[in-house]
């Protein structure tokens, strides 16, 4: 009986032992512990405990004079008459960087091509791509620039560095170019330049909406209650002291989104008080559209950082698609030409049943098929 009693006591004094050894080592690494998942799962019951972001806004506040800081840069390029059309239904806002020529040629050739929607479309949509200048100095460049812009007359270009933590500025610079210069919009969407937008759906979707007045609309690929990245080796790290909450403000992926004209304005008010130093320009959309009392609208068709798979019954519902640097003029001959789309299946298992039911199961699994990457 003794000898039990001291078996058991040896066994729980190294179970002690043990987690005392545990303890140690996590609070010895905690530093170099990546919290995202432990602020991920902390997000969601913080996000709806508290009933507003107001004390987000408020601890971001700064003056007009702060906030005209950040993006009151000198025009280097630009175009105040791409807008003259009264009746633009969309404007679409291209976030380039200066050696992207080949993207926006690809782009001028397929969905953004205003002779093609006007014609075949019937509707007056304007293309702006915007830009920075490149970070190493280029006198060739430079000159290629202008001569691109004197040929099409739709480069944005301010006096900031391109960079991935200057894309807040290039926020910026898309709804006060907007408002100065194509006010009268009725929506504006902003894009990456890898993405593919199905301008045929997009104009139906659009058109519907302003039938019904719809106001107040920003809709994309919402991210809901998403953590900041704390682990100093991620390029979506998240300083404590730049921002220090648990989860961020809802907000869609910036590589294709579509805002209504008034929420454009609300956005770009918001921006004149706000401290723009959140380099991460989702984030800070959404931050914006706190101030503004505007919520973000999931659309299935919308891939945000996704890039949709290749299949004739998706491109019968699909918007966007994002991640397609060589292949966008392949997408839009095949978007504006189902008929050119090679169907992989035998001519004797295809029928109208088939598609139907084919297109139905893709419309309704569309989640699942894109193949999303998420940022680490």
């Amino acid at each position: 009986m003794f000898m039990n009693c001291r078996r058991v006591r040896k066994w729980h004094f190294l179970q002690l032992v043990s987690m005392c050894c545990v303890m140690s080592v996590l609070m010895v690494c905690w530093d170099h512990v990546d919290h995202s998942v432990v602020s991920h799962v902390k997000s969601y019951s913080y996000r709806y405990l508290i009933n507003s972001y107001d004390f987000i806004n408020k601890s971001l506040s700064v003056s007009p004079k702060e906030a005209a800081r950040f993006g009151s840069f000198p025009y280097l390029l630009n175009n105040e008459d791409v807008c003259k059309d009264k009746d633009v239904l969309l404007l679409l806002f291209v976030k380039s960087s200066p050696g992207n020529f080949r993207r926006r040629q690809a782009i001028r050739s397929t969905w953004g091509n205003e002779s093609y929607i006007s014609h075949e479309l019937g509707v007056i949509v304007k293309l702006v791509f915007a830009m920075g200048v490149h970070p190493v100095v280029q006198d060739k460049l430079h000159k290629e620039l202008h001569k691109e812009h004197m040929n099409y007359g739709d480069l944005v270009q301010q006096d900031f560095l391109d960079t991935f933590h200057n894309l807040t500025v290039k926020l910026l610079l898309q709804f006060r170019w907007t408002h100065e210069n194509c006010a009268h919009a009725r929506f504006l969407m902003t894009a990456d330049d890898d993405v593919f937008i199905h301008l045929p759906n997009l104009v139906r979707y659009l058109q519907d909406l302003r039938r019904q007045n719809v106001r107040n609309l920003w809709v994309g690929h919402v991210h809901r209650g998403a953590p900041p990245v704390r682990r100093r080796d991620s390029k979506y790290y998240m300083p404590f002291d730049m921002y220090q909450w648990s989860s961020y403000p809802d907000y869609t992926a910036g590589a294709g989104y579509v805002v209504s004209g008034d929420v454009a304005a609300k956005i770009h008010q918001a921006t004149l008080a706000l401290n723009a130093s959140m380099y991460i320009d989702d984030v800070f959309m959404g931050i914006c559209a706190i101030a503004a009392g505007v919520s973000p609208q999931e659309h299935v068709y919308f891939s945000g950082e996704g890039k949709t798979p290749y299949h004739p019954c998706i491109y019968e519902k699909m918007i966007t698609s994002h991640g397609h640097e060589d292949d966008i003029r392949y997408l839009w001959k095949a978007a504006t030409a189902p008929q050119n789309i090679i169907r992989i299946t035998t001519e004797n298992n295809w029928n109208k049943k088939n598609e139907a039911s084919v297109c139905e199961n893709t419309a309704k699994n569309v989640h699942s098929l894109k193949c999303f990457y998420f940022p680490l």
